[in-house]
C-alpha cells in the first residue's frame, strides 16, 4: 500500500521539479553570465555551512545556551575554514556585478545617486525585516520561558552576519571610485589596499605592537574587504585577465603559506574563543592572501564553470539561491536556533546543546545540517518577501519596523 501511494507521489514531484527547471532555463537571457551567478551561489552556501559546522552551544546549569566553537578543541579543523571562508569570492563577484549594473544605469541616463539608492535599498530591506521580526520575537520567547542568556546568545548570532551588509553597503557606495581606479591601473588598483592592510598588521603584530592602540585593527576593515571587490571591478572592466589571475592564485597561495609558517598567523579564518588574535574581525593580511588566491582561481575557472551551468538541472538551483541571497544571509542563524532553542528545554542533545569538544559532536552536527537546511527553507518561504519591494507598506509601518530594528540592535550589541 505504501509503495502504491509513494510511486505516484514521486512521479508528481519529479514532474513538478522538471517543469520548474525548464521554466527557469527558458526565462534565462542568452547573455546571462552564469559563471558569476554560480560563484555567488557557492559563496552564499558557504556562509550557513560554515556557521552551522563551526559554531556550537553549551548548556549552563540554568538551561541557557552559550556560544562555543569546535575549533577550540579541534585545531585540525582549521583548514575547513579556508574552504568555507568565501567572502573573498562574494566581494569579487559583487564588484563584478556592481560595475556592470553601474554601467547599464549610466547608459540608460540614470544618475549615480539613483543607482546607489537602489542598491542600498535592496540590501537594507531584508536586514530591516529580520531585525524587526526578532525584536517582536524576543519578548514572546521570554514570556514562553526562554532564558534571557539564551535570547542574548541568539541575538548575537542573528546580528553577527549583518556586519557584512554594512561593510558591503559602504564599499558599494565607493563603486564609482573603484571604476576609475580600475580603468587607470587595472588589477593593480587593488595593490594599495593590500599594502594598507600589511602596514596595519605590521604595526599591531610587529615589534611595536605593545605601543599600538587597540582600535588600530579597525583600520583594516575597509581596505581588507574592499580588496576583492576592487579586483571584481577590474574584472568587470576587463582589466583582469588570465595572466593576472595566475599571479593572484600563485602569489596569494605563497603569501598565505608564508604568513602561516613564518609569521605565526592563526590557522583559522574565523575567530576561536581563547585566542588573542583573529583573522576575520577585522580582516588580517591572511584573509587578503586567501581572497587573492580564490579570486585568481575564480577568473581561471570562469569559462569551465559557465559551460557546466549550461545544464538546466545545475543552473536552476543557482538561480534560486541567487534570488534568495539576502534571505540566506539574514535567516540562516535563525534556522539553527529554531532547533537549538527547543532542544535546550530537553537538556543535553548531541550536536545541539552538548559542548562541541568530541568527535561524537562532529558526527551529530553533520546529521543536524539537513534539519537546519529544511528549517531555512521553511523560514525563507515567508521571509523572502522582505527582499521584494515593500509596495503598499505605509511610511508609518516602515518607521515602526525601523524602531523595532534599532531596539533589537541595542539588545544584541549588549547595550541594554
Amino acid at each position: 500500500m505504501a509503495t502504491a501511494f509513494l510511486a505516484p507521489l514521486g512521479r508528481t514531484v519529479r514532474a513538478s521539479a522538471h517543469r520548474t527547471v525548464r521554466s527557469i532555463e527558458d526565462r534565462t537571457p542568452a547573455d546571462r553570465d552564469r559563471a558569476i551567478d554560480g560563484l555567488r551561489a557557492l559563496a552564499l552556501l558557504a556562509v550557513p555551512t560554515g556557521h552551522w559546522l563551526l559554531g556550537g552551544f553549551t548548556l549552563d546549569a540554568d538551561g541557557a545556551l552559550h556560544n562555543a566553537s569546535p575549533l577550540s578543541a579541534f585545531g585540525f579543523l582549521s583548514p575547513a575554514s579556508w574552504v568555507l571562508q568565501m567572502l573573498g569570492i562574494f566581494f569579487l563577484v559583487g564588484g563584478h556585478a556592481s560595475v556592470l549594473s553601474f554601467r547599464r544605469a549610466a547608459e540608460r541616463g540614470g544618475s549615480t545617486g539613483d543607482w546607489l539608492r537602489g542598491r542600498l535599498v535592496r540590501l537594507g530591506r531584508p536586514v530591516l525585516g529580520v531585525t524587526a521580526v526578532w525584536a517582536v520575537l524576543l519578548p514572546l520567547l521570554y514570556g514562553l520561558g526562554v532564558p534571557e542568556a539564551t535570547l542574548r546568545t541568539g541575538a548575537t548570532l542573528v546580528i553577527q552576519p549583518l556586519w557584512f551588509v554594512g561593510v558591503y553597503a559602504v564599499i558599494t557606495a565607493l563603486t564609482p571610485y573603484c571604476v576609475r581606479a580600475a580603468r587607470r591601473m587595472g588589477a593593480w588598483a587593488a595593490a594599495p589596499l593590500l599594502a594598507a592592510v600589511a602596514v596595519v598588521d605590521f604595526l599591531r603584530y610587529g615589534p611595536f605592537a605593545d605601543a599600538m592602540p587597540s582600535w588600530l585593527s579597525l583600520l583594516n576593515l575597509l581596505p581588507g574587504w574592499m580588496f576583492a571587490y576592487q579586483l571584481g571591478v577590474s574584472w568587470g572592466e576587463r582589466r583582469l585577465g588570465r595572466r593576472a589571475a595566475w599571479s593572484l592564485l600563485l602569489g596569494g597561495a605563497a603569501l598565505f603559506a608564508a604568513l602561516l609558517l613564518f609569521f605565526h598567523y592563526p590557522a583559522s579564518m574565523v575567530g576561536v574563543p581563547g585566542q588573542d588574535r583573529t583573522n576575520s574581525h577585522p580582516p588580517s593580511l591572511l584573509v587578503l592572501a586567501l581572497a587573492a588566491a580564490q579570486s585568481g582561481a575564480a577568473v581561471l575557472l570562469r569559462d569551465r564553470l559557465a559551460r557546466l551551468l549550461r545544464r538546466p538541472a545545475l543552473w536552476a538551483p543557482v538561480v534560486i539561491i541567487n534570488l534568495s541571497a539576502m534571505t540566506i544571509l539574514c535567516w540562516h542563524q535563525t534556522a539553527m536556533l529554531s532547533a537549538a532553542v527547543p532542544a535546550s528545554f530537553l537538556g543535553p542533545v548531541p550536536g545541539l546543546t552538548v559542548a562541541p569538544d568530541t568527535l561524537g559532536w562532529l558526527l551529530a552536527r553533520l546529521a543536524w545540517l539537513p534539519v537546519f537546511a529544511a528549517a531555512l527553507l521553511l523560514i525563507g518561504r515567508t521571509t523572502r518577501r522582505f527582499e521584494a519591494p515593500w509596495t503598499g507598506v505605509t511610511r508609518a509601518r516602515r518607521a515602526i519596523a525601523a524602531l523595532l530594528a534599532a531596539g533589537f540592535a541595542v539588545f544584541a550589541l549588549g547595550l541594554a
